[in-house]
């Protein structure tokens, strides 16, 4: 079920060439599956606070009985660095909670995907810069 495309976006001034995508919540939908989403800012992600840079998102589409992850977009600098570790948790599927319960070092733009999947249940606007 996995579609993998290359795709060129332009959100909040910016245009990503190197974006990826799996499944979208359409055709997740399409499809029948009944999904869940998560969009995260990068006004929440501390690498992004560090760079000086908050334009973007990264937002994630998972099963919603299962929480197994069905695709991930990421619209930001360094997108090629996150993408990398949804693509591998989406081939071997890997649930919202197993990218929650994996380490993910502390002001590197991949913790944003970690941010991501625990916006299925937090606001991560609250939380801490280090909890989690």
């Amino acid at each position: 079920m996995t579609e993998r495309t290359h795709i060129s976006l332009r959100v909040d001034g910016m245009t990503c060439d190197g974006c990826a995508r799996h499944v979208t919540e359409a055709l997740a939908r399409e499809k029948g599956l009944m999904v869940k989403t998560s969009v995260l800012h990068l006004k929440d992600v501390p690498r992004a606070l560090a760079a000086r840079d908050t334009r973007g998102l990264i937002k994630l589409v998972a099963e919603e009985d299962t929480g197994r992850l069905l695709g991930a977009h990421v619209l930001a600098d360094g997108a090629g660095e996150v993408i990398q570790e949804a693509t591998l948790a989406i081939r071997f599927g890997l649930t919202v909670r197993d990218i929650i319960e994996t380490f993910h070092p502390y002001l590197t733009m991949v913790e944003g995907l970690k941010l991501a999947a625990l916006t299925f249940e937090k606001d991560v606007a609250k939380l801490s810069c280090c909890a989690g």
